[in-house]
């Protein structure tokens, strides 16, 4: 039986924070039209009244609250998956499992809630999407942001000697 090796010195992977917060920026303008566009199709294409769920208290109408609630939720995820990626081995599966099962929540909410249940299903498919939008959105922002780096004993440049060709080569 071989023994363990010296723990890694270094990083296992390098983060990119300004690209993960610029895409987490864009996820939340996406994630607010995607709640805007499900407030307008369910309210006034189908004429459905839509069960509020729980949002932020800012704005007077469903649709701003919609979508601010869905911007602040798309810039946590991003905060999260920026802890994620600091601490966990494998952040792209806790990420999904974390933003999954929030997700479900915010459906299993909406279908509790009381109304018709074509208005319960229609908040329901609202929150689903936006739950999806943003799963899909942060979580390509984590392989996009980071960096593999292959273990191994990590010296300065000048530390390594002169490079020479092999012998076959002379």
């Amino acid at each position: 039986m071989g023994t363990a090796g010296p723990a890694p010195t270094g990083p296992s992977r390098i983060l990119n924070v300004r690209a993960l917060w610029a895409g987490g920026a864009a996820s939340a303008v996406v994630a607010a039209l995607v709640a805007v566009v499900g407030v307008i199709v369910c309210e006034d294409v189908l004429d459905l009244q839509m069960v509020p769920p729980p949002l932020l208290p800012i704005g007077w109408s469903l649709i701003v609250r919609y979508a601010l609630t869905a911007a602040v939720l798309a810039l946590a995820a991003t905060g999260l998956a920026h802890i994620l990626v600091l601490t966990t081995p494998r952040p792209e599966a806790f990420f999904s499992w974390i933003v999954g099962l929030a997700t479900f929540a915010g459906v299993a909410i909406s279908l509790g809630s009381p109304g018709s249940w074509a208005d319960r299903f229609a908040t329901a498919l609202v929150n689903l999407v936006i739950g999806l939008c943003i799963l899909s959105l942060v979580r390509s922002l984590i392989g996009r942001a980071t960096t593999q780096v292959l273990p191994g004993p990590w010296r300065a440049p000048g530390e390594y000697g002169p490079i020479t060709p092999p012998p076959d080569l002379r």
